[in-house]
């Protein structure tokens, strides 16, 4: 057993009673998986009613049916916990965490522990079924740490007992990416994790520099990006620099690992301990194969309610020839869209797309960010070793003003890096209105 599971047995979390539950369930699923999700649904939906007030009132009455339930937003959360656990459970019983405010709406929330334990046991599953053991493989982890005092060493204590070792995020400069491959030349890493934008910018770094991380660090299998879209061309740059396989994690902090596989492959779905629905802006569920609201539905978690709960992001869900759920589209945040003059939605990741495609003619952009101020105006905020020139701003208004089919005005504005959520994410797309 590695430092993980005893971290987690030593603070209560039974991992080991976890793993033999989660092969049950997984058998439940494969068995009938329309009469487990009705069945897991209705214990947790009746278990909440009862002992969790918070959303006995959410409610407010007798559902009609599961379609009936109202569907639980960020912004309902944004209340103090004691007022939102089940009764019998408080925070020195439970597993508190925060989540990381790159929506903009940062909560507290809680799980019961043998939700907690779950979740781990469901983690390893999906990443021993991918090939990386986390009993065995070294983490090299690109995440974002506070940036000082007890926080600081907290995390590095939580990295020391989950057999990783975590790289500062937020200092992109020349610098300290040498002391990033400096430390992977002497320590047999097995697979990174971290942040897309970071593991691009990395990538881009060592291909400046003629780099194939492999070759540096021979024991490296995989890399893992989470937390933000990974577009077709980051993916192949990541495969080509990393010389290893690229997979893709989609999940929350509030519900764990909600979707796992190949990177550009759907993602198979966390079927066990989650029911993932796709609805409409009416809240009205949409067929396997349309685009909306990612709406998940924690099938274990007691201590607090994350029942219909919307995650924020918008996707496409599927079966595949084994009638497995899988994810085969992450279409970008909700909300993440341009408004022009003439209303017109642009979807922001379709933009950036278009947006990406021209800036790295230059090869000289690390990253870039997009500001809707107003209708007319964006503003393109860029990292490069050299400023764009003349032309170069030219051919990327017009590439834009072709796409977007109207007269609008850019500012396009160097910096020495860009801003980041105090956990390091990246929000790429931003609408000010």
């Amino acid at each position: 057993m590695n430092l993980t599971n005893l971290s987690l047995r030593f603070n209560g979390f039974d991992i080991a009673s976890a793993k033999r539950k989660l092969e049950a369930l997984k058998r439940e699923v494969a068995t009938d998986s329309a009469q487990y999700y009705i069945k897991r649904r209705s214990q947790i939906l009746e278990f909440h009613l009862k002992n969790n007030s918070f959303y006995r009132n959410l409610v407010a009455g007798n559902p009609t049916g599961w379609d009936s339930l109202p569907v639980l937003t960020k912004a309902d959360l944004q209340k103090p916990l004691e007022e939102r656990l089940s009764e019998g459970f408080s925070k020195r019983n439970s597993h508190v965490h925060k989540t990381s405010g790159s929506s903009g709406n940062p909560f507290i929330f809680a799980k019961d522990k043998y939700c907690h334990a779950l979740t781990w046991a469901s983690i390893q599953n999906l990443y021993l079924l991918a090939g990386v053991n986390l009993n065995t493989s070294y983490e090299a982890r690109f995440y974002g740490i506070p940036q000082g005092g007890m926080p600081f060493y907290k995390e590095r204590l939580k990295d020391v007992l989950s057999n990783r070792y975590r790289f500062s995020i937020f200092d992109a400069s020349d610098q300290n990416f040498e002391k990033f491959i400096n430390r992977f030349k002497h320590v047999k890493f097995g697979h990174l994790n971290g942040y897309t934008s970071t593991l691009v910018l990395f990538a881009h770094y060592l291909r400046s520099k003629n780099l194939i991380l492999k070759q540096i660090c021979p024991s490296l299998t995989h890399c893992i990006v989470t937390a933000e879209i990974l577009l077709k061309d980051d993916k192949l740059l990541l495969e080509q620099q990393f010389g290893v396989p690229v997979l893709n994690e989609y999940g929350s902090s509030e519900t764990g690992v909600i979707a796992f596989g190949k990177a550009e492959n759907p993602l198979k779905i966390d079927t066990a301990l989650l029911y993932v629905e796709i609805l409409d802006d009416q809240n009205k569920p949409v067929p396997n194969g349309t685009s909306g609201k990612i709406v998940i539905t924690s099938l274990f978690n007691k201590a607090h309610p994350f029942i219909r709960y919307q995650i924020g992001d918008l996707g496409v869900i599927n079966r595949d020839e084994d009638n497995n759920t899988i994810l085969t589209h992450l279409d970008g945040r909700i909300g993440d869209f341009a408004i022009l003059p003439n209303g017109k939605k642009v979807p922001a990741l379709a933009f950036y797309y278009v947006t990406k495609t021209v800036i790295e003619d230059s090869g000289n952009v690390k990253e870039f960010i997009i500001n809707q101020n107003k209708p007319n105006k964006f503003t393109i905020k860029y990292v490069a070793d050299i400023a764009f020139k003349e032309f170069q701003l030219a051919k990327i208004e017009k590439a834009l003003k072709t796409y977007l089919n109207q007269e609008i005005e850019f500012d396009i504005v160097r910096q020495p890096f860009l801003d980041r959520s105090n956990r390091g994410k990246l929000r790429q797309f931003k609408r000010d209105f």
